[in-house]
């Protein structure tokens, strides 16, 4: 069974050591769970949207039904970060917000905690941890 991102998430932050945290981080790798820790940790992302969590209409389907997955939707993060295209800004936050609708309200907040880099705040996962899981990602030199 594939888990959601912020199912993933919660599970890691309640492992009790550095140790199981990695483990976990590792067991349920994917490219967009590395897209959302870069995005949240690395300080060379610099998100081209207001922060705070914009207006929009939060989905109420039960999970597993009716959305989109952030492992699917992760490919057209780069529309939203320095560096990353050309849109105009009220095209670059209608895409967000459409994004953000089509996502379980879940992975909604854990795509608005990570474009503010406050996936700390929310879950106990640290850059430290996440470097030691995935220590082939290159941080800095993004934007």
């Amino acid at each position: 069974m594939k888990f959601l991102m912020h199912e993933v998430l919660q599970k890691v932050s309640n492992a009790k050591t550095k140790k199981e945290k990695i483990a976990l981080l590792q067991e349920y790798n994917t490219p967009a769970l590395r897209s959302m820790l870069i995005i949240n940790f690395d300080e060379s992302v610099v998100s081209l949207l207001p922060p705070g969590e914009p207006p929009f209409q939060k989905n109420e389907s039960p999970e597993g039904t009716e959305h989109t997955v952030l492992e699917k939707e992760s490919r057209l993060l780069y529309h939203f970060f320095k560096g990353g295209s050309n849109l105009k800004q009220s095209k670059r936050e209608m895409m967000f917000i459409q994004m953000l609708e089509g996502l379980t309200a879940g992975e909604a907040g854990v795509l608005v905690l990570a474009k503010d880099k406050q996936l700390g705040k929310r879950w106990k996962i640290t850059k430290a941890c996440v470097e030691e899981a995935f220590p082939e990602i290159k941080w800095g030199g993004r934007s």
